[in-house]
């Protein structure tokens, strides 16, 4: 019940950011370095087809069969974790969480990815969206979009779904598609003004998904020049905004730090770029900071987070009925439904 009030209370309070969530992204992208593999010698691979039973549906009958079945797909939670496997745990004990291994194993299994791939297809389909591109990842609006994202702002755990889905994409290989989804998200948010509901998580979690250290330097730029009102961004520090409001001087290339206009001189230019990108990557010491910033808030009787108000993990909607054919028990209507918001 606390998620939903937790949701709503950070993005009202723009002026700090959730770090509850910038630790759990950092620790996606460091590869989760205190992590050990358990892996037993009987336990399912990914390039093994039971790995893609969700429970007792085959992966290609659930390709054929859910793709167009909204209704479902939305009502049932168990799926999510079979068809984008991470090395975290999720709430569905069947679904075991990959090893180093199994990963090497599945980016080796061109069947293996090929199925991932239309598992993603599909779940943008469920969300409005469509793969244009398999090479690059490159998407755009489906024709069913109006529809689907008055779904996607009714049903906010689909955040977590989809923050599972980028994360999930960088483990196997595919972290190339991961820059495309979150800018379309961005443009959706910030340009286009939609999804108003889903802003916050494409800011605290799917836009830290990305793995790509230039990716994420040109997503940060592109965020941090169409976000309103600018002085509260909270995403990188200030130092680095900085950086980002030179790339819009007039005559500046968007996305690209303003060239010293005096003497030609362009080394400015260059040292003001590796600068970002140094500063980006480094998330780990801006979370230090947000973390530090927060205890000494909290120290003044002024928390960001309120006490018991806990962020789950990307994956923690509720598994309803373990049978991913089987929706009579499970929860009907998530659009007020605290526990599957983040």
């Amino acid at each position: 019940m606390v998620s939903l009030m937790y949701h709503v209370f950070q993005w009202s309070n723009t002026s700090s950011r959730n770090t509850r969530a910038a630790k759990d992204m950092q620790n996606y992208r460091r590869g989760y370095p205190n992590l050990t593999d358990e892996c037993s010698g009987e336990r399912i691979t990914v390039c093994n087809d039971l790995l893609y039973f969700c429970l007792d549906i085959l992966i290609e009958s659930f390709h054929k069969e859910w793709r167009t079945d909204y209704k479902r797909l939305e009502r049932v939670h168990s799926y999510i974790q079979w068809l984008f496997p991470l090395r975290e745990p999720g709430v569905n004990y069947m679904a075991s969480e990959l090893t180093e291994k199994e990963i090497l194993a599945f980016r080796e299994s061109e069947e293996a990815k090929k199925r991932l791939v239309e598992s993603y297809e599909l779940m943008l389909w469920f969300y409005g969206i469509q793969l244009v591109n398999k090479d690059t990842g490159e998407v755009k609006r489906a024709d069913n979009w109006k529809e689907r994202f008055a779904n996607l702002e009714r049903n906010m755990h689909n955040n977590l779904r989809i923050t599972r889905i980028l994360k999930s994409l960088g483990e196997l290989g595919f972290e190339h598609y991961q820059s495309p989804l979150v800018r379309f998200f961005l443009e959706e948010t910030l340009v286009k003004k939609n999804l108003s509901s889903i802003k916050r998580s494409v800011f605290d979690y799917f836009l830290f998904a990305v793995r790509d250290k230039q990716k994420l330097k040109e997503l940060l730029r592109y965020a941090f020049q169409h976000f309103e009102p600018n002085d509260k961004f909270v995403w990188c520090p200030r130092k680095i905004q900085k950086q980002l409001k030179k790339g819009n001087g007039e005559g500046a290339e968007e996305g690209c730090p303003r060239a010293k206009a005096r003497g030609g001189e362009a080394g400015g230019t260059q040292k003001e770029e590796k600068d970002v990108t140094e500063e980006v990557t480094e998330t780990a010491k801006f979370t230090d900071e947000a973390v530090s910033s927060d205890r000494d808030k909290q120290a003044e009787g002024s928390s960001v987070d309120p006490p018991g108000l806990a962020v789950s993990s990307e994956d923690s909607e509720p598994l309803g009925n373990r049978n991913c054919n089987d929706t009579d028990n499970v929860d009907m209507d998530h659009a007020g439904s605290p526990e599957s918001v983040k």
